[in-house]
């Protein structure tokens, strides 16, 4: 039987492809050399961080980014989370390896996350797909270890305690793919980290506590959660109660057609999720504000009932736009960017949720998912006094996103087994760390001078 061949078994669905073995990753060393990835020269970025985060405003809602800016100006943390096109920009200015993976795209350190799978179990996993593209392997490590030193510092942790956490991440991913590179490929794409593995990481000596605390905080984050917390019954039908401005009815003409469902999204899904959700009705929805990143993106929250029990389930749908690094890398092959997330989301992910789709609506693309379903989203503060142990397991995860999609075997031929470029990554993320600080103060000094607006009570 001749072997698959990759321009049309793999190339046609939704890989970036993977080269032939035969050390490519050591012929990347000559392209950027290890050491060269602690590098982080400002005055050769090409872009000013300010222009850069004030460009994308053109195609968010306009009165939403009194809040984004305010969000993003609250601390260097805040600002990093909402800043991927300026790193994005930043990362495109220095050399790359040129050995491809599917990008997350931003995979800082909260970006993690814990959900069910469809089998009802408990994963961790990346959780944030929306600048999804191809692109080299080092720029979601560099973004990854970054993201680390910013938060620690964030939290009062001292330098030593910033500089392990993002040796962690690294060692974490580092040791991951030297361990995916030896995998047969049908184990890389079974390969999960479960519940039980996080906690292990996180809490060796009082698992059995945080394991609890885990599991009644994925139980309470479901659809009938959700329904108790955010629906009331009017008149005898129950609708979403507003908190304006980040939850509200206010639906312009431009906003969620109710049939949004019914259209190309049922086209995005197979033919069984479909039928399941053909039983359920569209009973009440509304625009949403989330994240740092995504606000002024639009938003929408959907409430829907099932006919036979009035059993509620909520669909979240998220405007799509470009991703930031399509600017600087190869344009995306999926011409809906609602396509592009969720097609990037299932390469990377071990197992993703069965109501993601994609649709469009007044002209814009939108990518739809269930919202919460056991969804854990770390905190910052509950995961300080722990951050190596979980940034760790990050590196981890990112690692096997990368082995999926990609080829570990080069990735781990470029790295190597030394320390070398581990100190390299740590070098580069206390210079990233630095040069967000300054960003920050730019954005956060244009804010108080009254040139950019900012919501009340923010910034």
């Amino acid at each position: 039987m001749p072997a698959l061949s990759t321009s049309n078994a793999i190339a046609d669905r939704e890989s970036v492809g993977r080269p032939e073995r035969g050390g490519e990753g050591r012929s990347a060393r000559k392209i950027v050399p290890r050491r060269a990835l602690a590098d982080w020269n400002p005055d050769g970025r090409g872009h000013d961080a300010l222009t850069t985060i004030l460009a994308q405003n053109e195609f968010r809602a306009q009165d939403l980014l009194p809040i984004r800016h305010g969000r993003m100006a609250a601390s260097p943390w805040t600002y990093f989370r909402g800043a991927a096109a300026v790193m994005a920009a930043d990362l495109a200015s220095t050399p790359n390896t040129g050995i491809t993976v599917q990008l997350c795209g931003d995979a800082h350190v909260l970006n993690f996350g814990l959900w069910n799978t469809p089998e009802r179990n408990l994963s961790f996993d990346l959780r944030d797909f929306d600048e999804t593209l191809p692109g080299p392997f080092e720029w979601d490590v560099k973004r990854l270890v970054a993201s680390v030193v910013v938060l620690a510092r964030d939290y009062g942790l001292s330098a030593k305690a910033a500089r392990e956490s993002a040796d962690a991440a690294y060692r974490g991913y580092a040791d991951a793919i030297a361990n995916y590179a030896t995998m047969p490929e049908i184990d890389i794409w079974y390969d999960r980290f479960d519940v039980e593995e996080l906690v292990g990481h996180l809490a060796p000596y009082d698992a059995d506590e945080i394991g609890d605390q885990i599991g009644s905080q994925a139980r309470k984050r479901t659809s009938r959660g959700a329904s108790k917390k955010l629906t009331t019954v009017v008149d005898g039908h129950r609708k979403i109660i507003e908190d304006p401005p980040f939850r509200t009815h206010a639906l312009s003409d431009e906003d969620v057609d109710p049939d949004l469902i019914a259209a190309a999204y049922r086209d995005s899904v197979p033919d069984h999720v479909w039928s399941l959700l053909s039983r359920f009705d569209i009973v009440d929805a509304v625009r949403q504000v989330v994240g740092v990143g995504s606000v002024g993106m639009l938003v929408y929250l959907v409430l829907l009932e099932e006919r036979r029990t009035l059993d509620p389930f909520f669909l979240q749908i998220k405007q799509a736009g470009p991703s930031v690094y399509e600017k600087f890398l190869e344009p995306s092959r999926y011409p809906h960017h609602g396509q592009r997330v969720i097609k990037g989301q299932r390469m990377i992910q071990s197992a993703t949720d069965i109501f993601v789709g994609w649709t469009t609506n007044a002209g814009k693309d939108f990518y739809v998912r269930q919202f919460r379903d056991g969804k854990v989203i770390p905190k910052g503060e509950t995961i300080a006094d722990r951050l190596a142990n979980f940034t760790k397991a990050c590196g981890w995860v990112l690692a096997r996103a990368h082995a999926r999609s990609g080829d570990a075997a080069a990735i781990a031929d470029y790295l190597g087994k030394g320390e070398k470029v581990q100190d390299a990554f740590a070098a580069f993320a206390v210079a990233y760390a630095d040069q967000t600080e300054r960003d920050h103060a730019q954005l956060a000094a244009a804010v108080a001078d009254g040139s950019i607006p900012v919501a009340a009570g923010w910034g």
